[in-house]
């Protein structure tokens, strides 16, 4: 029977032999380059470990994301021993949207050594600017609808399903190899059980008898995906680096989220029998899959199982919400906002819920964080996307 990799410490170990990179292939490259974060985070309490078999199918062929994108690994060795990796992408459906020569990095881990970062990076930008990009901006892994940004803040608890962690001092690191910011991602959480305030009451109240919000039908589970995407992709259009999901990329994801996701955490509000606003809650799976160390075999699938299904996770995460732009900026687009979020939280407290996630929100949407800050929300990490002019 095969093992996962025991952890230990990159920080502790001091490898010997010139530094080399080289791309990943095959499945013992690609096998290497998924368990590498095991040797960086051995004596971070705040690492949650991910399923090996959900890391093998987002870099598989399957994910619907490299029908439209070119992707490079590569993994960097010290002698026969990995000490670093990440990936360039170019995609398509980014150039066709911003016609910017704009290229990505992602999924990069590594030791503390500037000499590794230095090349890794200068792996990316070479072959980058030889697929005919100017710019880079990252990380992203792989794109801006999956995870992405660097975390800068927020080292000390562990990151919520689907939200990255690092190192505190890879920011310093990329920032060595000439990067900037970009924009930062903020990650707020919040007590499940808040009030709302009278305003609030009020601006839901004046809304009245106009909008219906709706939990999600999975009897009618591709129906509801389209309404979802449809709000969703309006809702976002204008923001920061928006690049819309393919329908196979939202199926892709809805398929991965239909057996953890409860009903009652996702809503659909209706104005007037319009959906018109949307939540998309999830139970936070990190938070139960802490001690499988990425396997889910022999027994592993019975403690997710159970502890999903029967104790329930005390916290949860918001990934997605949104408002049609004709809504924005108006009181009805605020009570939509608040009502979709208010009735999502109430299950969540049923179920034995303390706390939620809500991120990522682009650190310039004032309007988002004013909502949040005054349900009692706050900023606890930070996630940095980098940028860069490539030669």
């Amino acid at each position: 029977m095969k093992s996962v990799p025991q952890r230990f410490s990159g920080q502790q170990q001091n490898y010997e032999g010139p530094l080399r990179v080289v791309p990943v292939e095959g499945r013992r490259g690609l096998r290497q380059f998924i368990r590498l974060p095991w040797s960086i985070y051995l004596d971070d309490p705040a690492w949650v470990p991910p399923l090996l078999i959900e890391r093998r199918q987002h870099l598989s062929s399957r994910n619907p994301f490299f029908e439209h994108a070119k992707c490079k690994f590569w993994l960097a060795y010290r002698g026969a021993t990995p000490v670093g990796r990440i990936s360039a992408q170019v995609d398509q459906l980014h150039l066709e949207r911003y016609e910017d020569s704009t290229g990505f990095f992602g999924l990069l881990e590594a030791e503390d050594e500037a000499e590794t970062f230095r090349v890794l990076m200068n792996t990316v930008e070479t072959w980058l600017s030889a697929q005919g990009m100017r710019r880079v901006l990252g990380p992203f892994n792989l794109s801006i609808n999956q995870e992405c940004g660097l975390l800068v803040e927020g080292f000390d608890t562990p990151p919520a399903v689907m939200m990255g962690h690092a190192r505190p001092y890879y920011s310093a690191r990329v920032e060595e190899n000439g990067y900037r910011k970009e924009k930062d991602l903020l990650a707020y959480r919040i007590d499940a059980d808040f009030e709302l305030t009278r305003a609030m009451r009020a601006v839901i109240a004046r809304a009245g008898r106009h909008v219906h919000v709706r939990r999600l039908r999975k009897t009618r589970f591709g129906e509801e995906l389209q309404i979802l995407q449809d709000i969703f992709e309006d809702a976002w259009s204008q923001n920061w680096g928006f690049v819309p999901f393919t329908k196979a990329e939202f199926e892709h994801l809805g398929q991965n989220l239909k057996h953890i996701v409860y009903d009652d955490y996702v809503r659909i509000a209706e104005v007037d029998g319009s959906p018109d606003a949307m939540i998309i809650g999830i139970p936070n799976v990190n938070e139960v899959i802490r001690d499988l160390n990425g396997r889910l075999l022999p027994f592993g699938w019975l403690k997710l199982l159970w502890r999903l299904k029967v104790t329930r996770p005390k916290t949860a995460r918001v990934p997605l919400m949104g408002v049609r732009r004709r809504y924005h900026n108006s009181l009805l687009g605020a009570a939509l906002a608040l009502m979709v979020i208010d009735r999502s939280r109430r299950p969540g407290v049923d179920y034995g819920v303390k706390e939620v996630e809500l991120s990522w929100i682009l650190d310039d949407n004032k309007g988002m964080r004013n909502i949040l800050e005054s349900l009692g929300g706050v900023v606890y990490k930070r996630y940095r996307i980098y940028g860069k002019e490539l030669c």
